[in-house]
């Protein structure tokens, strides 16, 4: 579907949703739904999991923000824009979150080799995790700390795969808002 085909469909269905339509509103958001998932699809290929999680918080965004588009301008111009600032919030902090990991791999790969049953997880850590949910938590250490891949962790818990990996990525985002937050 082009950009022109796009503004043709929801164009209407938008301004009768801005009237109150309920049932105009929710076939925007669908047809809005659909043009993201492809849009962030082809743009996050090496982060599938990402995906709908991003057309979730784009179309929570477009329902608080739905105020500010302004009638005389195209909707779709309104939509791509606000999902693009969402996909570049998603990469600076990927990007952020990478470093971060980069850096950790460097330091890590100079310390003298432990015994596993001398390693513990501290105490800080322990706290951190205990904050999130138990699916969340339970994701996080079998992936992230375990080191299982998702199938492995999948098999061990009878949890689907991608289903581990939106827990994981998740509970990874809520442990860095916990982090960053002053005590």
């Amino acid at each position: 579907m082009s950009k022109d085909d796009f503004e043709a469909e929801l164009a209407p269905l938008w301004s009768r949703a801005r009237r109150g339509d309920e049932a105009a509103y929710r076939a925007a958001l669908t047809i809005i739904a659909m043009r993201l998932r492809r849009y962030y699809a082809r743009r996050l290929a090496s982060r599938p999991d990402a995906t709908e999680d991003l057309v979730q918080e784009t179309l929570l965004a477009l329902h608080l923000k739905r105020g500010t588009h302004d009638p005389a301008l195209p909707v779709s111009n309104w939509v791509h824009a606000i999902a693009r600032y969402k996909l570049v919030d998603l990469w600076r902090s990927h990007g952020r979150h990478e470093a971060l990991h980069e850096s950790l791999d460097q330091f890590t790969k100079n310390l003298p080799a432990r015994e596993p049953e001398a390693l513990t997880m501290p105490r800080d850590m322990q706290l951190l995790l205990g904050k999130l949910p138990d699916a969340q938590r339970a994701a996080i250490k079998l992936i992230k700390l375990e080191g299982l891949t998702a199938s492995e962790a999948s098999r061990r818990t009878g949890v689907s795969v991608s289903a581990l990996k939106v827990q994981v990525h998740r509970g990874l985002r809520r442990l860095s808002d916990l982090v960053g937050r002053p005590t």
